[in-house]
């Protein structure tokens, strides 16, 4: 659905996706990025030089260590992610518009019940089991 919904002639899901974690997380290292996003720290150093040029991010340093840069988001780039985001949700709705009452209903009454879960399932993914002894096996 998520790609449904994009826009991708204007802008990648890896690109998006960088953008928007810019945005969540503020001021974050190439590096963190590039592992955060699941990308070889060369692809992100590309993409971030795009988007750089394309005024959606900037570099500014690092106040604790003044060697390293840390990548921003610029208003540009927030303005970028709100029109996606307006748009992915009108495309939503002529989606949902489309369909009878009683699916709607049921699509509705069913992520009621699956976004609880899929967030705990998020949520736990992102935690150290108690049996995880941080060897990976």
């Amino acid at each position: 659905m998520a790609r449904h919904l994009s826009n991708r002639q204007a802008m990648s899901l890896t690109t998006a996706s960088t953008l928007a974690r810019v945005e969540r997380e503020g001021p974050i290292r190439l590096t963190a990025l590039a592992v955060a996003e699941g990308v070889a720290q060369p692809s992100m150093t590309q993409l971030v030089q795009r988007l750089e040029r394309d005024g959606l991010v900037a570099r500014m340093s690092d106040p604790e260590d003044r060697r390293v840069a840390l990548v921003t988001i610029t208003e540009t780039g927030r303005g970028v992610l709100a029109e996606r985001g307006q748009a992915r949700h009108a495309r939503l709705a002529g989606l949902l518009a489309a369909l009878p009452t009683e699916e709607r209903e049921a699509l509705g009454s069913a992520m009621r019940t699956a976004l609880p879960i899929v967030r705990r399932l998020i949520h736990a993914a992102g935690q150290p089991s108690a049996t995880d002894d941080g060897t990976g096996s």
